[in-house]
C-alpha cells in the first residue's frame, strides 16, 4: 500500500471515529488546513518533475476529494443526530394546564366603530376622517352658522388663545361634521362617506362627557330625496341592532346645515323595566338628520342645482349604551378593569355581517 493510500485510510478511519463536531472540525484542519496532512502533498506538487506530477497529482486530488466529501457526510451524521437528540428532550406534557388566556379587551366604543364601519360598508360608504383640532370656518361656518349664529351657543366649544394663517380662530372640534365639508372640497361628487371619531363640549353628567364620540353620514348624488335618507337609516338601525321589528318616526326638527331637517325616533320596548330598542311600545331619539342645505353644498364646492344629499349624526357612545345595556356614560372613561372585563369584547371577535357584528366577550 502506497503512502497516499495509508493517509487516506487513516484519514477516514479518524473522520468515522469523530464523536461530535469540535472533533471533526479538528480532523479538517489536520487534513485540510494550512499545515495539513494533505495540503502538504499538495504543496509538493511544484516541486517536482511534470512527469512525476502528472503521475502523482491525480492521486493527491483524489485523496482531498475522499476527505472533503467524508467529512460532509460525517458533520450531516452528527447535527442530525444531535437535532434528534434535542428534539426528543423537547417534550410537551399536554395533561398539565392551559397557560392563562392573555388579559385585556376591546374597549366597547372600538367595537361599535368597527360594527358601524363593518355595516356602512356593506352599504357602499367609505370611512372619511378630519383633525380634531379644527378651524371655525370648517367647523362652523361652512356648515350655515356664521358667527352671529345662535346655534354656536349650543356646542359649548373649547376655543384656543391663537389664530391660525388665515387668521381663523381654532377650536377643538364640536361635531365630526366639518369632515362633510372636506370631503366635498377634497372628492366632489357623488360621495357616500360616514365620519367617526371624537368630538369634544364643555358638558359632564351621567349622558355628557367634555370628550365622547359622534358618527356623521353624507350622501351626495343626483335626485336624492328623503326616502333614500329613512331607508338608509332603518337599514343600519336594524343591521346594528340585529332585529327586524326596528320601527323609524320621523320629526321635524332644524339643524343649521340641513333643511328640511329631521329627528329620528326608534321604537322601543320594556324588558325587565329596561329600555329594548325594537317594537312600538314607545319612542326614543337616536339620531339627528335632514337634507343638506344649499349653503352647505355650495361651501363644499358644489353646485346645488345639480347635486343633493343628505346627513345624518349620531353619537357613537350612545348607541353602545343602547345596544350593549350600559346606564352611565362616565363609566366608558374611568379606566375601571372590573367594568372593562364586563362590557369588553375578545380581540379575536372581528365584526361581520354574516357572523354577527357584535357579540360581548
Amino acid at each position: 500500500m502506497s503512502d497516499i493510500d495509508q493517509l487516506k485510510a487513516g484519514l477516514l478511519d479518524e473522520i468515522a471515529a469523530a464523536g461530535d463536531v469540535a472533533a471533526l472540525e479538528q480532523v479538517r484542519v489536520a487534513a485540510l488546513g494550512k499545515q495539513g496532512s494533505v495540503s502538504g502533498l499538495l504543496k509538493t506538487l511544484g516541486a517536482i518533475s511534470p512527469d512525476e506530477r502528472k503521475a502523482e497529482g491525480p492521486k493527491i486530488h483524489a485523496l482531498r476529494e475522499s476527505v472533503t466529501e467524508a467529512l460532509a457526510a460525517r458533520k450531516a451524521a452528527l447535527e442530525g443526530a444531535a437535532l434528534d437528540a434535542r428534539l426528543a428532550a423537547e417534550t410537551i406534557d399536554l395533561s398539565l394546564p392551559a397557560p392563562e388566556l392573555p388579559r385585556g379587551s376591546v374597549h366597547p366604543i372600538s367595537q361599535v366603530m368597527d360594527e358601524l364601519a363593518e355595516i356602512f360598508a356593506d352599504m357602499g360608504f367609505a370611512v372619511a376622517t378630519g383633525p380634531e383640532i379644527e378651524d371655525d370656518w370648517h367647523n362652523f361656518t361652512a356648515l350655515n352658522m356664521p358667527e352671529s349664529h345662535p346655534a354656536r351657543a349650543m356646542h359649548d366649544t373649547f376655543y384656543f388663545p391663537d389664530r391660525d394663517a388665515n387668521n381663523r380662530e381654532m377650536l377643538l372640534r364640536t361635531h365630526t361634521s366639518p369632515v362633510q365639508i372636506r370631503s366635498m372640497l377634497r372628492h366632489g361628487a357623488p360621495l357616500r362617506v360616514i365620519a367617526p371619531g371624537r368630538v369634544y363640549r364643555s358638558d359632564s353628567d351621567a349622558t355628557h362627557t367634555p370628550m365622547f364620540h359622534q358618527i356623521e353620514g353624507l350622501v351626495i348624488d343626483k335626485g336624492i330625496h328623503l326616502g333614500h335618507l329613512k331607508w338608509t337609516l332603518e337599514t343600519f338601525l336594524k343591521a346594528f341592532f340585529e332585529r327586524e321589528d326596528i320601527v323609524l318616526r320621523l320629526r321635524p326638527s332644524y339643524f343649521p346645515f340641513t333643511e328640511p331637517s329631521v329627528e329620528v325616533d326608534v321604537g322601543y320596548t320594556l324588558v325587565n323595566g329596561k329600555r329594548v330598542v325594537g317594537g312600538a311600545d314607545g319612542w326614543m331619539e337616536v339620531l339627528g338628520s335632514g337634507m343638506v342645505n344649499r349653503r352647505v353644498i355650495e361651501f363644499g364646492g358644489l353646485d346645488p342645482d345639480e347635486w343633493q344629499g343628505f346627513a345624518f349624526g349620531t353619537g357613537v357612545d350612545r348607541l353602545a349604551m343602547l345596544k350593549y345595556g350600559m346606564d352611565d356614560l362616565r363609566a366608558f372613561f374611568d379606566g375601571d378593569v372590573r367594568w372593562l372585563s364586563h362590557y369588553g369584547f375578545s380581540a379575536l371577535d372581528v365584526p361581520t355581517l354574516s357572523g354577527g357584528v357584535g357579540t360581548p366577550a
